[in-house]
């Protein structure tokens, strides 16, 4: 059988402490990410002010000096945008946990938290960034905490291997701020290219996230219909879910890679490509 559509009108009441006119955007750059420079293109077009911070791990005294800046960019910036890529290639036993270690460090897991509960900041997880957030439980739950067996996952595709491709998914929950431009319903046509990107959880875990319009975005047929049909959802996700959110929205996760669609590119592909996802995050904090 097939999965049940879903549609979440409500829009989130959440709103930033502090209206700015170019909120600032820290990007944080590990070994094996990727699509920073995608993902700051995507940023900086949408009128945001984007620092890039590279994560040097080659000894102590670098990793230290690594932590500090990271903490300073996130207490200045009203974003986190985790980019997609292969985190220390994702290897021991599974993707994003390399990104995960890092943000339960006490000074960044603190200013993580400072950003989300004092200033109403965003965050955004895409594809490995996704996975991070799902390690770290600030995806489901709104919060860094440790996870149970029965928490959500991203694991191996089911076909048992990478896959790239051009897949069709549609918004189904608006109530994240990064849907602001969205409506529900909405289907568009985005690259994805993962090894490890099929959402896995419990029944009761899934209808609870339904039921808070936590399912943010599902993999969908030619005709809009969420499928576990290969073809259409080619890592065998649960209920065709593509991308979730935290309870209040503020923060997403997707496997969809939306920050490569720019101008031009994948003009034989039909099917309308652009989410608006950074243009929300942004339009948000004016």
């Amino acid at each position: 059988s097939e999965p049940e559509k879903v549609l979440y009108k409500k829009r989130s009441p959440a709103t930033p402490s502090s209206k700015f006119g170019r909120p600032r955007v820290v990007i944080p750059v590990f070994p094996g990410t990727n699509c920073e420079y995608d993902t700051a293109r995507a940023f900086e077009r949408a009128g945001g002010v984007v620092e890039t911070i590279v994560f040097n791990n080659l000894n102590a005294g670098n990793i230290r000096s690594s932590l500090s800046r990271l903490t300073d960019a996130v207490n200045t910036s009203q974003i986190i945008s985790i980019p997609g890529g292969f985190s220390a290639g994702d290897e021991p036993d599974g993707s994003g946990k390399f990104i995960a270690a890092i943000f339960r460090n006490p000074q960044v897991s603190e200013a993580v938290t400072g950003l989300l509960e004092k200033r109403g900041g965003l965050i955004l997880g895409i594809c490995n960034g996704f996975q991070a957030l799902i390690k770290l439980g600030l995806l489901p739950y709104g919060e860094i905490r440790d996870l149970q067996e029965d928490s959500p996952t991203l694991t191996f595709n089911s076909l048992g291997r990478h896959v790239s491709t051009m897949v069709n998914t549609k918004i189904t929950s608006v109530l994240s701020p990064w849907f602001l431009l969205s409506e529900a319903g909405d289907t568009h046509t985005i690259p994805v290219s993962h090894g490890e990107g099929r959402f896995s959880a419990g029944k009761e875990i899934v209808r609870k996230l339904e039921e808070n319009g936590q399912i943010a975005t599902q993999y969908t047929d030619r005709v809009g219909n969420p499928s576990y049909d290969i073809a259409f959802n080619p890592n065998g996700s649960d209920h065709a879910i593509e991308g979730i959110s935290s309870p209040d929205g503020r923060i997403l996760g997707k496997m969809g890679h939306s920050e490569r669609v720019t101008n031009g590119t994948f003009k034989n592909i039909p099917g309308n490509k652009e989410q608006m996802i950074f243009e929300s995050g942004i339009k948000y904090f004016k």
